[in-house]
């Protein structure tokens, strides 16, 4: 066909399909005017009202906008189905595409779907935030698990597998839950699922037969939703083509079509042109431009499809990643080549791990290996392709080129000209392409990746692909061909260590050259300069070719961890994959939930499902940025500073849009005030002077979030550091400027006893060791948001996302300077709090109420993730010195410490932590205790309360104290910790009031029944054993107690009965996600049974619990300290109590006229006779009782890989004093999800800055907060419910933030495993003794624990092996 000819046909398709069609949820969309650059997110939250799929991260790593995508094949005359990252995908590309979210699934008004009523049931939903994404990736694997031909399942039952429905929310990140619960639901619906294995719920009650708990489930019917309708069969049309202004959509149907538009493109010198196929890239390489043309590649066939020619797999350029892995599972089934089988088949192993399912299913194959080629993006694609002598396809104008995939990586990046168009995977077999024809020749391939995660979103820190091909000889195994690919080590893109692969080739295998390849790889692989970790990439290929050739290596009669044959695969015991490729049939085994509901004050004491959780799975439950937008709305989005230090000049923007706010737009009389407490306030926005990097500069306002984003993005700041010191950055630079914020006088910091005279006591003394603690992110899943709207009178209504809205409502008004009952701040719901929503929401409220001030328009904001994570701060870093002094059985007899804190720029709560910090260190008997702090101000982000603030800091440094101990004693951790154990007598000097009764003090208790249940002593000597017959694992096990002491706050309550019986009421607490209204509401229905009336047992139902509204409610103070929900439960009491007292007095003269009263005749009755049915309260809790402790303790059981430094949490057993809870499931569920979070702290969360403190650890990819694959694979939790707590509110306990301190035993359990490797490692040294003095960083990630354990630990084993068989 003729070039003009093309043209013309292009020209025709574009006039004839001018508009966009697609359905979502059942619903048929037709568009003539779409902006290309939209993503399907953008116009579903914008112009549907399908608010479900939610913005978490934007990079499609979080799962919280996942949709069902739909595409129907005219030619197979059948629907595929796959889920999609709705924040990645481009709207334009589902064009005649069927969309699925959660609301399509079902709804309170027609039927919620079983899955929404799972998750309801199993207690799966916390904050909710993440629940639609998380329902629509399971749906996903149900709807495609039906289209498999396995047998059918009973009735009920999906045919999908336990492994596949887990893994099926592998993408899905939750920050409450701890993923147990969901976990449990995603495996309810797998037909090999033990019933016995699912956890606590509401369905059935323990102990009943597996018949009767399958009749109790919400029934699955897997032909109840139709994907995708029959009327958008017939009305689709294909090509699209579209104009939008200066931009177009365009879709080639054939390569010449293509090529004829890349020839005219070219010619134009300025045009921007954006070639998509799944537009995953975004999410790592972030655009802030759009483009003129959009060019669609996923309808050429000759990019689009997969097909064998001869000794190959020819692979389209826009292949999905999933369709691959597709691909290459059968094919590697019908191959009748075992090597060629194997090969295949271990790729598709490795493809499964890379990425979630919804960027797999998007992503293409060919735009990963261009990413790497010509952004070094890390990829494993282009690492395990190279060891297979996989071959590229490029077209540049009209000629085409077939390169090896080395060159094509090795060549200059590929221009706009160019083309990727095929990839092409060989069949190897070891008797062609070079390889020997010998027959006893064997083809050994294997791909290796460590990540901070097995599954899901995590670049490696290194991967690998080795191919060999070897032949037995008597002398050994003859290595005849070896090719080692190494990627993402901090090198430009994938590439050869051909050294070691010349220096191999040709030898027989033996223990020398092992050891000698393995010295030249650690030589070969070396990141570049600015790499993170570069001795422990190093090391990791190190670790992975001696995994490779150890087991070829002919190791005679010494039988080193059993001589391998050949033909065998790797001994699990040798191989660096800890997790899921040995035939493991689910991720988690099946845990044990113990818990008592008590009857007394029912339905107090029950676990009822938390309020709101079936509508949070539907997607009904409505979230700040789910308000739709007032008419004339503005969005707003941060410019920030990326110097810690410097005056601000002014500020440039790159794009036009309606205006910018600044300090200076603070009106007369106003004051620039954001987050405050009763300490000096922070500023809204930097003044003149910018005091640290992440500070708020500005607040650009655009017409659109995207517009206003990309305008901060793009914004320039001229900064000016002239005449000024330099910035305060470090603990010893505020010190040596004395650069501290003040401890207020009224915070007790009295030592406890003679610290000196306790040190003169002691047998042995420990001077000065040091802990540094960094920080913690809280990735909440809904970033920070709020919506201001003007209202009449000068008045401004403020929807926030935040934990205070009552000093939310006063930080407004003083920055308008208006008074506070002309501003209302109403806030229903948080998607995630964990203290970042508290003060650190006051400045975005108060961002959109001065613009919305400014302008007399609604403005608001949904903070973008990366956004976020730098002007977040969290938690507080610290640098800790102790000494102490203890005898030779392990008693402690004096502890001091001199605590540094990182504040940041401002105050904050900073000056609080010190009185949070002692708390938690009195958790052992010290004799004597003293300790010095210092709050640092430094040219940081400020800090602020994360869940347990000061106090999972305070509680470790005890345990460190204590390990450090048994070391130097050489005695068991376990007995050093039960030495210094309080009594009565003395927890009540350490504590005071706060210690209770004898009774309360249920630790003892708790650490012996943990002692039994957990199987301790057993599991000890199972330990002992295991690391004695493992080299390459080592396992720790730790047992460890929390002391929590917290604090009631005064609450306000108010509760109304309305004229149908129906009870609304109104707390000043927030609903996060801890359950709080659903306290709240079990508590309302007990109390007003007092009345006992007919129906008095089913009020329930009847309760709701409404937002927060300031102006409605006062003094409704914080939401935080784990305390609210039993503080406004007690307030709700008090209200009840009021009108029980008002009822019941005409309750009873109405049944000495008439016998029995209903509650709605009741009610009926007091409204025509003037009786009060609204009540309002303020608890105060006394001052004796205000302050109680928390017990617990927690048994965890760790393995360790030696060769990568991963840690595999194998259980962990807990037992939780929550009194005489509320709540059981609710506080199940706060238990497990604090300690998952605990987890992240100690072992996963790195969030790092760079030289001038700016967060560099600013997404999804960079941060890893734990998720189903990391969590404990058995998590066993005993909540002890006893009554003895009489002055707490119905004997009840807190369980929002104490269980978070149980985290800690993961640590110390991964320091013993350490501990292990460590001597062993000592022993191959040919030293004496043991090496047990070393300190465990927090987070114990894989590079800080396979350090420990031994970065040249392999060469040293080796070394050992040579030296006993004398040939070094």
């Amino acid at each position: 066909m003729a070039m003009d000819d093309t043209h013309a046909t292009i020209t025709e398709a574009m006039e004839e399909n001018q508009r966009l069609v697609f359905a979502a949820n059942g619903e048929r969309f037709e568009l003539s005017s779409v902006d290309p650059s939209i993503t399907l997110l953008q116009f579903l939250r914008s112009h549907t009202r399908f608010k479900s799929v939610k913005l978490g991260c934007g990079e499609g790593g979080c799962g919280a906008c996942n949709v069902l995508l739909s595409k129907f094949d005219s030619k197979l005359e059948q629907v595929e189905d796959y889920t999609v990252s709705s924040c990645l995908t481009l709207l334009c590309s589902v064009n005649g595409c069927s969309i699925t979210t959660t609301e399509g699934l079902g709804n309170s008004k027609d039927g919620f779907h079983s899955i929404h009523q799972r998750f309801a049931g199993f207690h799966a939903s916390q904050c909710g935030f993440c629940t639609p994404g998380m329902c629509v990736s399971l749906f996903s694997s149900l709807v495609n698990a039906e289209k498999t031909a396995r047998p059918e399942p009973p009735l009920g039952f999906s045919k999908i597998t336990a492994l596949e429905a887990e893994k099926s929310i592998s993408g899905n990140l939750c920050r409450c839950t701890g993923f147990r619960p969901i976990a449990d639901v995603c495996k309810s619906f797998a037909s090999d699922v033990d019933m016995e294995d699912l956890g606590l719920n509401s369905f059935w009650k323990k102990g009943e037969p597996a018949d009767s708990k399958l009749q109790k489930l919400p029934f699955y019917d897997p032909k109840q939703i139709c994907t995708y309708p029959e009327f958008l069969k017939k009305d689709y049309k294909s090509p699209l083509h579209l104009k939008y202004h200066t931009s177009s959509w365009h879709t080639p149907l054939s390569i010449e079509e293509l090529k004829s538009m890349l020839i005219s493109i070219s010619a134009e010198k300025y045009m921007r042109v954006k070639l998509v196929v799944g537009n995953t890239g975004v999410g790592y390489y972030k655009e802030v431009e759009d483009y003129d043309k959009y060019i669609d590649l996923r309808f050429v066939p000759e990019l689009s499809t997969i097909k064998r020619t001869g000794s190959q797999i020819e692979v389209g350029a826009t292949v999905s990643i999933s369709k691959l892995i597709f691909a290459l599972k059968v094919q590697s089934n019908v191959d009748s080549c075992p090597d060629g089988d194997m090969v295949f088949h271990k790729i598709a192993s490795h493809l499964e791990k890379i990425a979630s399912k919804s960027v797999q299913n998007a992503a293409s194959v060919g735009g990963n290996l261009v990413m790497a080629q010509r952004l070094g993006f890390p990829s494993d694609i282009a690492t395990v392709l190279l060891a297979v002598k996989s071959k590229v396809t490029i077209m540049t104008g009209l000629e085409k080129e077939v390169l090896t995939l080395e060159d094509f990586l090795a060549q200059p990046a590929l221009d706009s000209r160019s083309l990727l168009l095929n990839v092409h995977i060989p069949f190897l077999k070891s008797t062609k392409d070079g390889f020997s024809d010998e027959s006893d020749t064997k083809l050994i391939f294997e791909t290796y990746r460590a990540s901070p995660r097995p599954l899901g979103n995590a670049l490696a820190y290194l991967n690998a692909a080795f191919l060999a091909e070897v032949s037995p000889r008597e002398s050994g195994n003859v290595i005849n061909n070896i090719r080692l690919a190494f990627g993402a080590f901090g090198t430009k893109h994938a590439t050869r260590a051909s050294k070691v692969e010349n220096y191999l080739v040709g030898k027989t295998l033996s223990v020398g050259l092992l050891y000698e390849a393995v010295k030249l790889i650690r030589a070969t692989v070396q990141p570049q300069d600015g790499t993170s970790h570069p001795a422990y990439r190093s090391s990791l290929a190190a670790s992975f070719l001696f995994e490779f050739l150890l087991p070829l290596v002919h190791l005679g009669t010494s039988k080193i961890d059993g001589c391998i044959d050949i033909s065998t695969t790797n001994s699990p015991e040798i191989s660096s994959r800890m997790t899921f490729d040995n035939g493991e049939r689910t991720l988690l085994s099946s845990s044990k939930q113990m818990l008592e509901s008590s009857h007394e004050h029912y339905p107090v004491g029950e676990p009822v499902i938390k309020s709101g959780a079936a509508i949070q799975a539907s997607g009904e439950a409505v979230f700040v940025d789910d308000i739709p937008s007032p008419m004339n709305c503005l969005h707003g989005a941060f410019i920030y500073s990326t110097n810690p230090l410097a005056r601000v000049n002014g500020v440039e923007l790159k794009k036009d849009i309606h205006g910018v706010v600044s300090f200076r737009d603070i009106p007369k009389g106003g004051e620039n005030i954001g987050p405050t407490i009763i300490f000096d306030p922070e500023p809204l926005f930097a003044n003149e002077l910018t005091e640290c990097a992440g500070q708020r500069i500005a607040f650009a306002v655009a017409d659109t979030q995207k517009n206003a984003d990309i305008a901060a993005d793009t914004a320039v700041v001229d900064y000016d550091t002239r005449d000024l010191e330099p910035p305060i950055l470090t603990f010893e630079q505020a010190i040596e400027k004395s650069s501290f914020f003040e401890i207020p006088p009224f915070i007790d910091l009295s030592p406890i006893g003679d610290f000196s005279k306790g040190m003169a006591e002691a047998d042995h003394q420990i001077h000065s060791a040091e802990i540094k603690f960094g920080s913690q992110y809280y990735f909440y899943m809904e970033t920070q948001t709020a919506l201001a709207v003007p209202d009449e009178d000068n008045c401004m209504v403020v929807y926030s996302s935040t934990q205070i809205p009552e000093f939310t409502q006063s930080v407004i008004a003083r920055c308008l300077d208006i008074p506070e009952h002309n501003v209302r701040v109403i806030t229903r719901r948080v998607g995630g709090g964990f203290g970042g929503k508290a003060f650190k929401a006051m400045s975005v409220a108060t961002a959109c109420a001065l613009a919305a001030y400014k302008y007399g328009r609604p403005v608001r904001t949904y903070v973008n993730r990366k956004a976020d994570m730098i002007m977040a701060g969290g938690r507080h870093p610290m640098k800790i010195n102790y000494t102490v002094g203890f005898k030779s059985d392990g008693k402690i007899t004096a502890l001091h410490l001199d605590i540094l804190i990182n504040a940041g720029m401002s105050p904050d709560i900073s000056p609080f932590l010190p009185m949070n910090m002692v708390g938690a260190l009195k958790k052992y008997n010290w004799g004597a205790l003293s300790f010095n702090f210092k709050i640092c101000k430094t040219n940081h982000s400020s800090k602020s309360a994360m869940r347990a603030p000061g106090e999972v800091q305070a509680s470790f440094i005890a345990e460190a104290v204590i390990e450090h101990v048994a070391s130097v004693l050489s005695i068991d951790v376990g007995s050093v910790r039960e030495t210094n154990f309080h009594t009565f007598d003395s927890l009540r000097l350490f504590y005071g009031d706060a210690a209770g009764d004898p009774l309360e003090y249920t630790l003892p208790t708790i650490w012996n029944n943990l002692m039994t249940s957990s199987n301790f002593n057993d599991r000890v000597e199972m330990v002992k054993k295991f690391n004695q017959c493992n080299k390459w694992r080592k396992k720790g096990l730790s047992r460890l107690p929390i002391l929590h002491e917290v604090s009631l706050r005064s609450t306000p309550g108010k509760v109304s009965i309305l004229r149908d019986g129906s009870i609304v009421v109104e707390v000043g607490g927030i609903e996060l996600g801890q359950g709080l209204w659903t306290k709240v509401k079990q508590m309302t229905a007990y109390c007003l049974r007092a009345i006992q009336c007919d129906g008095a047992d089913a009020l329930l139902d009847k309760v709701r619990v409404i937002q927060a509204d300031t102006l409605s409610m006062v003094q409704g103070g914080f939401t935080s300290g784990s305390t609210t929900s039993e503080s406004s439960c007690e307030a709700v009491k008090l209200c009840c109590n009021v009108l029980v007292e008002r009822l019941v007095a005409l309750k009873e003269r109405l049944e000495a006229q008439m016998g029995l009263v209903t509650w709605d005749f009741l009610i009926q009755q007091a409204n025509m006779q003037s009786v009060n049915l609204s009540a309002s309260s303020f608890f105060v809790p006394e001052f004796t009782s205000m302050r109680y402790i928390n017990y617990g303790a927690a048994v965890s059981e760790v393995e360790v890989n030696l060769l990568t430094g991963e840690t595999k949490i194998l259980q962990a057993d807990i037992i939780y004093d929550c009194g005489q809870s509320l709540n059981p499931a609710v506080d199940l569920g706060q238990i497990e999800g604090a300690f998952v979070q605990g987890i992240g702290f100690f072992m996963l969360e790195e969030y790092l800055t760079n030289s001038d403190g700016l967060v560099i650890a600013d997404s999804t990819w960079t941060y890893k907060i734990p998720t189903i694959d990391t969590i404990p694979k058995q998590l066993n939790v005993q909540i002890l419910n006893n009554a003895h707590h009489k002055k707490r509110v119905l004997s009840s306990k807190a369980s929002g933030e104490p269980p978070l301190l149980l985290a800690a035993s993961v640590h110390c359990a991964t320091r013993a495993a350490i501990k292990e490797a460590r001597n062993q490692l000592h022993s191959w040294k040919k030293l004496d003794g043991y090496d047990s003095m070393f300190q465990l960083d927090v987070p114990a990630t894989m590079p800080v624990v396979k350090t420990l354990c031994g970065l040249e630990n392999i060469d040293f084993y080796l070394q050992s092996l040579l030296s006993s068989s004398g040939k070094r």
